[in-house]
Order: structure tokens, then C-alpha cells, then sequence
């Protein structure tokens, strides 16, 4: 039974970020992945989750993954595997990608969430974890990490112009959703076809360029991911 999916569209870990209480209610301890951070003083954001979610009663472990040859070591790979919650930050999506790509982390990633493990995703990494990742610099498509096929993410939809989101709508395959999420906002996937959003924001979904409600969004994400 695979666990609950949540995609942040950025301002992670801030008082407007309400949904982490019933995200991880029950759950001891969250791994932080500040590996897209990597360039962006990430200490400031692992001071910023334990703030944030220590005062929900959440212990914050950091997974200090900053490079590839990282990532590809068994151990750190073993403890997002193992782990109850784990939380992907915001940050460079370039650099995330060059990172996680085909290593024995990001399989351990996808084991925890397959295992029944909380993810949640952050700002720019929501895009990265699609196969059609949207380039945020100026609203095309390029290629991701694949995890999920049937949608693309796009965060921080609250500060995209009209012009960038009509380009990206307009290239978009016209059967792929296109989900723009605000900041301090998350869409939950709790199980197949079960999707909620919560926070302080909206979700807005666009497939063949017109907008569609939450039940355009695909029941299944990826055959590598829900099987």
C-alpha cells in the first residue's frame, strides 16, 4: 500500500504551511533532503524545518546528499528506504535532477513511498519528478526524472505570469494535466484517483488548454511508481 503523496508549490516548512500537522500526525521523524538546496545555503533551510516541524513534535533527520556520487551511495539510498516521512526541498531544479538521476537513491525513495511512507516534494522539485518537467525559467518542457508520467507539476503558480503559463499550456501534450500549484499550498495523493488540495492557495489543472477540475488528474501516476 503505497503512502500519501504530498506536492508543496513552495514556501515549504513556514507558518502558512498549516498541512504538515495532519501530513505527519503519528510520524516521530521526517528525512530532509536539502540536496537541491546545494548551492542556496541549505543550512538555512534545514533550520527552517526544524523549526517548523519540530514544533509539530516532528524530530528532523537531514540526509546531507549535496552531489551525485552521493547519491549513489548504499547507505544513504538504505535511509530514505527505511525511513516513516521523508521531505524533498525546494531549490535548484537543474541540479536536483543531476543528482537523483538513475541512482540507488532515488530508487530508495520511491521503496519508502511503495512502503507506505509519507513524501512530501517542494517547490521546484515537484516538476522534477515528472517526465515532462517544466523549465520554470521560461515555461517549456524538458526531460525529468520520470516518476510520474501522467501529469506534469508546476510550482509556485501564484507567481507565474499569464504569458509563461499560456506558453506552457499550449505545449503540453494536449492528454497531459498541467497542475499549477500556489505556494503554502500542497495536493495530496492519498491513494489511486484520490487527490485533495490543502493550504493556504489553489490548484489549477489544464489539460488540452482548458481548464478541468481535480478529476482530470490520473488515477495512476506511473507504472513504476503504482502497480
Amino acid at each position: 500500500m503505497s503512502g500519501t503523496l504530498a506536492l508543496v508549490g513552495g514556501g515549504e516548512w513556514t507558518e502558512a504551511s498549516t498541512f504538515d500537522a495532519e501530513l505527519l500526525a503519528g510520524v516521530g521523524d521526517v528525512l530532509v533532503i536539502p540536496a537541491a538546496m546545494a548551492y542556496e545555503r541549505p543550512e538555512l533551510a534545514i533550520e527552517r524545518a526544524r523549526a517548523h516541524l519540530g514544533g509539530l513534535g516532528v524530530r528532523v533527520e537531514v540526509l546531507d546528499v549535496y552531489r551525485r556520487a552521493e547519491a549513489m551511495e548504499p547507505e544513504a539510498a538504505a535511509a530514505v528506504a527505511a525511513a516513516s516521512a521523508v521531505y524533498v526541498s525546494s531549490g535548484s531544479p537543474m541540479h536536483l535532477r543531476s543528482v537523483l538521476k538513475d541512482t540507488p537513491l532515488l530508487d530508495g525513495l520511491v521503496a519508502a513511498w511503495e512502503r507506505g511512507a509519507v513524501v512530501g516534494v517542494a517547490g521546484e522539485a515537484i516538476a522534477v519528478v515528472c517526465s515532462h518537467m517544466v523549465d520554470s525559467r521560461g515555461g517549456a518542457f524538458t526531460v525529468g526524472l520520470d516518476l510520474v508520467d501522467t501529469a506534469a507539476f508546476v510550482p509556485r503558480y501564484n507567481r507565474w505570469s499569464p504569458d509563461k503559463w499560456h506558453r506552457t499550456v499550449e505545449l503540453a501534450p494536449s492528454d497531459l494535466p498541467v497542475v499549477g500549484i500556489d505556494e503554502s499550498t500542497a495536493l495530496l495523493h492519498t491513494g489511486p484517483g484520490e487527490w485533495e488540495v490543502v493550504g493556504a492557495g489553489s490548484v489549477d489543472v489544464f489539460v488540452g488548454g482548458r481548464r478541468a477540475g481535480l478529476e482530470a488528474l490520473p488515477r495512476v501516476l506511473n507504472s513504476a511508481l503504482e502497480r
